[in-house]
């Protein structure tokens, strides 16, 4: 019947003049002379009426060849359409569940479960806000891994940046499973153990070989796709479950020209997508940009520029994971002759394991040491540092404030930022930049030194086009990335029943039929203080923020339990609520407080000191908010004798 519409539909694109056409006068004066008159009008009635009557006459249809315009068509419903590729009849399902990476930039993890067994994906972790004071940063709680510890079969790896693997340590005190990743990833997974002194854990290592189909466990089975991405070494995933194909694609971009030539295995998503994908979670990072995400080696001609031009130090300063941008930059700085000096532990740990494993080669006669710096000449001298997004504890924010032992900024200094602003850090860079800038330094202002490593519409579409799949699940990004990246979806013939806006903790039930939400499970992030790789408890990281919002209130008074009075006056210290030439008052206003409490006290509670200082906490809180409008961090000690 299909078929039947489908050749109508196209026979209706024949033209027929109608019966009304047919009876309208000719009222074109400017039709030619007959050629037989010889220009002379031609009086011939009969032969007017002829020509009046005279209609247009339809192109013969060739059946044959209409027949296969619906074959064809029938072809292309079969291609695209997800549904013909899949086992409609099984009646497995998988469960995905994000317990991070959703509603922010960074924390991604996500649980894959069948009836029986279960994997992670990627155990990443997240910066703090500034109103975390003291927190260095955030790893996802792993209440539901407990949960479901004894199902989970193994962590899998997609790359090595440090919002995809920066929580293992954490989890790996507490639970241990097997880890498969490409060699980059575990190497840094394992330098990790190392720092934590958990090294014993490389035993769990995995390493993979991409395009290779691994079993894990009897419900998965899993092949690493190598894509390109800011970091080296990264891939996607296709998961396949009784229930069918799932294809994570990690964070990626679509790049024609890596720096190492190892273009993204866009082969094997369409093999995928041919056989038939029951459901894609992908990148929604750059969901807003709609030009294409430039090459990475596209930053070569600007690099190149500012080396050429530099006349005193460069100070290039990325992300210690961009090692391509690294190699690059060290490439044209030998070029112009100058040294190489590598500054800050992450990057110089980076670079190392990259030479270690060959995946990039350099030789080890180019690289000096910091103390080495104050004895070479300024134009000789490339820095290469961490610091790129203006975090305090950085080599070059301390070299910006004239904090770092061997780097003092000079005016002839060149500052070359290779990096976007995280959102967020907007602030902490302009203040970095100030300092630099005070310091006489120049700020390279090329707008090519930077490309992102993440996909923009254009090679989202891609990836949908491709992958073909019957549901769609938007991930990593913020809500509204997530929400720009369904519309890109539904352009690219996904329907919106079909594409699902997941929250961290939601729990999502596929089957070949069907995709629903079943349950939330318990999410949220855990407060790490980096100096000492310890958990902060949540109430330290509340208090801390109510002492930086509204302050503290300290009260120390000797009371006479006999007749519930104060022996003496109250000593009150304030911190952060009041300046100090109101202290007086302020005691006076607590001490006048402090007696109609005792004047009105239960009987009984004077006999309990801690319920008493609970008691007194709440009507001083009520206190000062009446008055202020503030809820300070109130501490009473109260001696009773």
């Amino acid at each position: 019947m299909a078929e039947e519409n489908q050749g109508n539909n196209v026979s209706n694109t024949v033209s027929v003049e109608s019966p009304q056409e047919k009876s309208k006068p000719d009222t074109n004066n400017n039709r030619r002379p007959n050629n037989n008159s010889g220009g002379k009008p031609n009086n011939n009635n009969k032969n007017k009426g002829a020509a009046r009557g005279r209609r247009r006459q339809s192109t013969p249809v060739d059946e044959n060849l209409k027949s296969f315009v619906v074959i064809n068509q029938e072809a292309h419903k079969q291609r695209l359409n997800p549904h013909y590729k899949l086992d409609l009849n099984s009646r497995s399902k998988v469960r995905i569940t994000p317990l991070g990476g959703l509603g922010e930039i960074g924390g991604n993890i996500t649980v894959f479960e069948t009836e029986t067994e279960a994997i992670l994906v990627d155990v990443g972790m997240s910066f703090p806000d500034p109103d975390m004071h003291g927190v260095d940063i955030l790893v996802p709680d792993f209440t539901y891994i407990r949960e479901i510890k004894d199902k989970i079969k193994a962590v899998i790896i997609t790359h090595a940046h440090e919002d995809h693997i920066g929580a293992m340590p954490y989890l790996y005190k507490e639970m241990q499973f097997p880890i498969y990743g490409s060699p980059l990833p575990l190497a840094m997974i394992g330098n990790k153990f190392d720092e934590h002194h958990i090294k014993e854990f490389r035993k769990y290592f995995n390493p993979i070989e991409k395009r290779k189909i691994y079993e894990i466990g009897e419900d998965f089975k899993i092949e690493w796709m190598h894509m390109t991405h800011s970091i080296l070494d990264s891939s996607s995933l296709a998961i396949t479950t009784p229930a069918g194909t799932v294809i994570h694609t990690g964070d990626f971009k679509i790049d024609h020209t890596p720096v190492d030539g190892y273009t993204a295995d866009l082969h094997r998503l369409a093999y995928y997508g041919d056989k038939g994908v029951l459901a894609l979670l992908s990148d929604s990072t750059n969901s807003y940009n709609t030009n294409p995400t430039p090459s990475e080696l596209s930053v070569a001609p600007a690099l190149d520029r500012v080396f050429s031009k530099a006349e005193g130090r460069v100070i290039l300063s990325t992300f210690s994971s961009n090692i391509h941008r690294v190699y690059q930059a060290i490439q044209y700085g030998v070029k112009y002759g100058r040294k190489v000096c590598v500054i800050g532990r992450s990057m110089e740990r980076n670079i190392e394991i990259a030479m270690q494993y060959d995946y990039i080669k350099l030789p080890k006669s180019i690289f000096v040491e910091p103390d080495q710096i104050a004895s070479m000449s300024d134009k000789d001298i490339l820095i290469v540092t961490t610091g790129s997004q203006g975090e305090p504890s950085s080599a070059l924010f301390r070299m910006s404030i004239g904090e770092h032992r061997h780097v003092k900024i000079k005016p002839t200094d060149l500052i070359v930022l290779s990096s976007r602003a995280i959102p967020g850090n907007e602030g902490s860079i302009s203040g970095m930049l100030n300092h630099l800038q005070r310091a006489g330094a120049k700020v390279a202002s090329e707008k090519d030194i930077h490309v992102s490593g993440h996909a923009s519409i254009e090679e989202q579409k891609l990836m949908l086009r491709l992958v073909n799949p019957k549901f769609f699940l938007p991930i990593h990004g913020e809500y509204n990335h997530v929400m720009r990246h369904k519309e890109t979806g539904m352009m690219c013939g996904v329907p919106e029943r079909n594409i699902y806006i997941m929250n961290d903790g939601d729990t999502v039930e596929i089957a070949p039929k069907y995709m629903r939400k079943v349950k939330s499970v318990r999410t949220g992030k855990t407060y790490i203080d980096n100096q000492n790789n310890h958990k902060i408890e949540d109430d330290i990281v509340i208090d801390r923020q109510k002492l930086a919002s509204d302050g503290i209130v300290m009260i120390v008074a000797q009371v006479d339990g006999q007749h519930s009075k104060l022996l003496s006056k109250p000593l009150v210290t304030t911190f952060g609520l009041v300046a100090d030439k109101q202290d007086k008052y302020f005691a006076k206003e607590i001490e006048d407080t402090l007696e109609q409490f005792l004047l009105n006290i239960k009987d009984g509670l004077i006999e309990n000191p801690r319920a008493m200082e609970n008691d007194l906490r709440q009507v001083i809180r009520k206190h000062i908010y009446r008055k202020m409008k503030k809820y300070p961090l109130i501490v009473p000690h109260v001696f009773v004798q």
